[in-house]
């Protein structure tokens, strides 16, 4: 038995709200599974911290952070929250969080749960493929770095170098390897999504995609220019499993996917590195909605349940997978019922009403995960 210390970073405008609602969820799940224990310490940080402190992430927490055994945090930033500069506070600190626990590999799943709203009228076998983009170099790492030449030039740098992408690449093989393969078919198959044919950087990233490919035969493996992949992602979507690709790509196509499949209120996302794992929603703040109830929290939901998952991965913790498929399950049987749903999704209930009722379906979910 283990306890796993886990930092939570409610953050700003909605985060306190979703982060709440999970910590319902994560409360009865904890209650209902002998043997899973969650030491778990909340902090302030992000955008209301820094107009109160001038603080975004206060040294004593970032190093609770890098503690802890993951960080579920659940929305940072306000647009009218700025450095003297004018740039918002949001991106300078998650950059610095992500580079201080080293995650490399961002991950964003795209599954439709029946019950979501999709906006293709034929699903086909289904919608179940997980975006993995490089999260530490690409064109995000020129970030601050840039260079502007008076009122006529501007550059940023794309940075690709074989260990990040190496890193990413074979985390993508092994998150495949534990996945069932794309609906049409159920091939385990990853593709690298690039623009080979125009930047040499991506080239590159293309070339040691396919060194790593060699090291994992027993999955499938293919690459697809970024271009074609948006469009094949709206066409034929069930066709993939694993996508992996340079940082500003996933970025784009992460957005694409969720909105396939309910928009960014269903959107978990999970960001690792080979030591920590830092989970989050993959929606903003919408400070308009802030304080009003109506947020949909299922997002920070599904992304706690990814840290459950990796959580067991990581340290071969059966009881932390168990857990983190039946809040996954209870999130999925409150959609499917159509009941209780925020009005971002069609419904007209409260967030904390998706809270007791996903705690609620935490209740029947123990013996549906055994026997599944």
């Amino acid at each position: 038995m283990k306890d796993y210390r886990i930092a939570l970073l409610p953050g700003d405008g909605i985060g306190p709200e979703c982060m709440s609602a999970t910590r319902t969820v994560l409360d009865r799940i904890i209650a209902e599974t002998p043997g899973l224990n969650l030491q778990m310490t909340s902090h302030r940080a992000g955008a209301e911290l820094y107009r109160d402190t001038g603080e975004t992430l206060p040294d004593e927490v970032l190093e609770d952070c890098v503690a802890s055994d993951a960080v579920l945090l659940s929305a940072i930033g306000l647009p009218d929250v700025r450095y003297p500069d004018g740039t918002e506070v949001q991106p300078t600190m998650m950059v610095g969080l992500r580079r201080a626990l080293d995650v490399h590999s961002a991950v964003r799943p795209v599954k439709l749960y029946p019950g979501a709203p999709c906006v293709l009228r034929d699903t086909g076998p289904g919608i179940d493929f997980v975006i993995i983009r490089e999260n530490l170099e690409g064109l995000f790492a020129s970030f601050g770095g840039g260079a502007k030449v008076g009122n006529e030039v501007a550059t940023d740098t794309l940075v690709v170098t074989r260990r990040g992408t190496s890193r990413v690449a074979d985390f993508a093989f092994r998150l495949a390897q534990r996945r069932n393969g794309r609906p049409s078919d159920g091939k385990k198959m990853v593709t690298c999504v690039d623009k080979a044919n125009v930047f040499r950087s991506l080239a590159f990233f293309r070339e040691v995609f396919f060194d790593i490919a060699k090291k994992h035969p027993d999955i499938s493996s293919d690459a697809v220019y970024v271009d074609a992949m948006s469009l094949y992602l709206v066409q034929n979507p069930w066709d993939f499993d694993v996508l992996v690709m340079e940082n500003q790509f996933g970025d784009i196509l992460s957005d694409l996917g969720a909105g396939l499949v309910g928009g960014l209120g269903l959107g978990p996302s999970g960001e690792i590195g080979d030591e920590h794992g830092l989970f989050q929603p993959s929606h903003g703040t919408a400070p308009q909605l802030a304080g009003k109830n109506v947020a949909n929290p299922m997002a920070t939901m599904l992304s706690a349940a990814m840290m459950l998952d990796w959580l067991g991965d990581q340290h071969n913790d059966p009881v932390a997978i168990d857990a983190a498929a039946r809040l996954e399950m209870a999130v999925a049987k409150v959609l499917e019922d159509g009941k209780v749903r925020t009005r971002d999704i069609g419904g007209t209930s409260s967030t904390s009403d998706v809270a007791d009722a996903v705690a609620d379906a935490i209740g029947c979910t123990k013996s549906c995960a055994a026997s599944a």
